[in-house]
């Protein structure tokens, strides 16, 4: 078994990251003791790969790291157990106190963005670089057996478009007023007619073409449901209404997936997602394990610890909403650390990857690159056989600009 001996201090964060890293990412065995000046990892055969410590031994003192001015200037600067560190459990957005219009802490804000790394799965770089210092000192080692996945997420906002007739004149005073175009204005009043009629399904119910789609290429698709909310961004459909009720009959014994899309301030209120997560057990009459956060929203650690405190089993909400990337260096599941307690958590993350609107809304990209910005990425998660999530909201097909059906088809082929 290898033995990894570590330094005596900031020994939680040193587990912690050891253990992903180990255990999680390459699968495999070892003892760990607290004897060392350095990060010794000590193979089997007695050969023994030394990394020097970067970053710890300069803060000793529990949670003294924690500070705006203790981000690193570069990635390159840490060795990869901090760098690791600092990517995975996002202390950076912790100290670093930017946020937008959301209160959300943006990409722009982030060292991976200002150092171009932000498209980069770098917690993979490291961790494939220290796999192969370790088979240079020992061929015999065996990894953990790993393959990409593509996990397809979709974030119900809203059920449909034309509730009422009201949102037909939302709708037709925004193709006239904002996107200036009596084109468009027409098309919506034809939309709208045919719905009405029955000729065709309203634009934003696109559930069982997202199946036929999912089902097409092997997969499941996981839909993330609304409870009631106590804002404006909120309460868009009831989750006991009979569409909803039908639809969610209709997901189940075609065998895709339920989770949860809590409302707008419940990233950091503990309460109100308990009551929307208990509201959607009872009307969905379903498990609720997993989700993501409306918005994007997420305040660390508050929200994982929320989530834990809640047994939920796995979050995706750790993707930036004004640019695609690796926010957390990487796209395989981990189990999430809380920085204040200094406790590892049973909650998993699975990072989110890409979300449309970051190109069609926040860049307002055209088709082809949408496509492309999109298919980069996925193909960096296929290099290291890790998880490519990918969210597109139901009612995100309606761009008149956009063949956005066409995108989404051939991204996942």
């Amino acid at each position: 078994m290898i033995k990894i001996l570590i330094p005596n201090n900031n020994i939680p964060e040193r587990k912690y990251v050891i253990d992903i890293i180990f255990n999680e990412f390459l699968g495999l065995d070892y003892i760990l003791n607290v004897s060392s000046k350095d990060y010794e990892i000590i193979l089997q055969n007695k050969k023994i790969l030394t990394i020097k410590d970067t970053f710890f031994n300069k803060y000793q003192k529990e949670l003294e790291y924690l500070k705006k001015e203790n981000i690193p200037k570069s990635i390159n600067d840490l060795d990869i157990f901090s760098a690791s560190f600092f990517m995975l459990t996002r202390w950076e957005e912790y100290v670093n106190k930017t946020r937008d219009t959301h209160n959300r802490f943006p990409a722009y804000a982030s060292l991976a963005y200002k150092e171009g790394f932000l498209d980069r799965p770098v917690v993979n770089e490291f961790i494939e670089k220290l796999k192969n210092q370790l088979l240079a000192l020992d061929n015999s080692l065996v990894f953990k057996e790993k393959k990409f996945e593509l996990i397809l997420t979709h974030d119900v906002d809203d059920i449909l478009l034309f509730r009422t007739y009201k949102d037909l004149i939302r709708r037709v005073g925004g193709d006239l007023i904002r996107r200036k175009s009596p084109f468009l204005a027409l098309k919506t009043i034809w939309d709208y007619i045919q719905v009405r009629l029955g000729k065709k399904n309203d634009p934003y119910d696109t559930f069982d073409w997202l199946m036929d789609i999912s089902e097409n290429i092997g997969i499941k698709s996981h839909f993330f449901f609304m409870a009631e909310g106590k804002t404006n961004y909120d309460n868009r459909y009831n989750s006991n209404s009979q569409f909803v009720k039908e639809l969610i009959k209709k997901i189940k014994q075609r065998g895709h997936n339920i989770g949860i899309h809590p409302t707008y301030d419940a990233y950091n209120d503990a309460e109100q997602l308990k009551k929307e997560k208990d509201e959607l057990e009872k009307n969905l009459d379903t498990k609720i394990t997993f989700g993501r956060e409306h918005y994007l929203r997420f305040e660390v650690p508050t929200t994982w610890q929320i989530w834990e405190d809640n047994d939920m089993k796995w979050d995706s909400t750790c993707g930036y909403a004004d640019k695609a990337g690796f926010r957390c260096g990487t796209g395989d599941e981990f189990s999430v650390f809380n920085i204040l307690t200094r406790k590892k958590l049973r909650l998993k993350e699975r990072p989110l990857i890409v979300m449309e609107i970051s190109f069609i809304s926040y860049q307002n990209n055209n088709s082809e690159d949408i496509f492309n910005n999109m298919k980069i990425l996925k193909q960096k998660t296929e290099k290291y056989k890790s998880h490519f999530v990918f969210l597109w909201h139901n009612s995100n097909f309606y761009f008149h600009d956009k063949n956005t059906k066409l995108i989404y088809e051939n991204i996942l082929k």
